[in-house]
């Protein structure tokens, strides 16, 4: 028969330490590179008056628009594409030319009064018209990007 094997058993009062792991420091420093578009993307548009698009006028009014949601559709009419135009001028006299869903939508009465007084609201706008037309009739071709996603159409 196999006679088991042995295990030899040592003491050991010490143990050398186990080399360190030597990282070299480079000599070369990579330095970000200066990102152009990140000032260009920044920038606001230069010479822009307050009623034009880049505008602070303008962009309240889109802001106002961004905040009146259509209540039969989870998204803003701005991004819904119900707004045609927004027309400062230079005296706070703001037109926004819409449409809606439909002729026969349930707030066809309501929401270009509510549109006006929001718009006419917005610092800077002295006085606020709507102006709601029918053609081009509304299609979700003029929906935003964002608007087509929030409602699982992308």
């Amino acid at each position: 028969m196999n006679e088991p094997s042995r295990i030899a058993v040592e003491e050991v009062t010490s143990v050398a330490a186990p080399p360190k792991a030597r990282v070299e420091t480079a000599v070369e420093t990579f330095e970000r590179k200066r990102d152009y578009l990140d000032g260009f993307l920044k920038q606001a548009p230069q010479g822009a008056t307050p009623g034009e698009p880049g505008g602070e006028i303008y962009e309240a009014v889109i802001a106002a628009l961004k905040d009146i949601y259509d209540p039969e559709i989870p998204v803003n009419i701005y991004d819904l594409g119900l707004i045609y135009g927004v027309d400062v001028t230079a005296d706070g006299h703001c037109v926004v030319t819409m449409t809606l869903t439909t002729p026969h939508c349930p707030v066809a009465e309501s929401m270009p009064g509510e549109v006006e007084i929001r718009v006419g609201a917005v610092p800077g706008v002295g006085s606020a018209e709507v102006n709601l037309v029918w053609d081009p009739a509304w299609d979700p071709s003029k929906m935003s990007d964002e608007a087509r996603l929030e409602m699982g159409m992308l």
